[in-house]
């Protein structure tokens, strides 16, 4: 199975591009590599029907964040602008890094 690069880490801020949540921005919780899958707090909320336990003494229905495909995310640097996401080479410490393609900032 061939995997693409994915841009997107955990605890990055993106923002969603298509679907019911378009517009919504969220931290990222978790990045499935194989699947291109992320999940992000607080979008595409799905309700889970749970057995009582003991994290969910009452169980019941539970919101939870369901995986968002990483095509539909946009990375958003730290002035709050969405921007596709180069990366470079740094000349100092000759490392990879996150480039900003619309501010030139870099992505920490």
């Amino acid at each position: 199975m061939k995997t693409t690069k994915i841009r997107i880490k955990k605890g990055d801020t993106v923002k969603v591009l298509t679907g019911e949540d378009k517009g919504q921005t969220g931290r990222v919780l978790k990045v499935d590599t194989e699947t291109s899958r992320a999940i992000v707090e607080g979008i595409n909320l799905i309700s889970k029907h749970t057995k009582p336990n003991a994290a969910h003494p009452q169980g019941g229905i539970i919101k939870q964040e369901a995986p968002v495909h990483v095509s539909n995310l946009m990375l958003v640097d730290a002035k709050g602008v969405a921007s596709k996401v180069v990366i470079k080479k740094d000349e100092k410490s000759g490392k990879s890094i996150r480039v900003s393609k619309k501010s030139g900032e870099v992505i920490k």
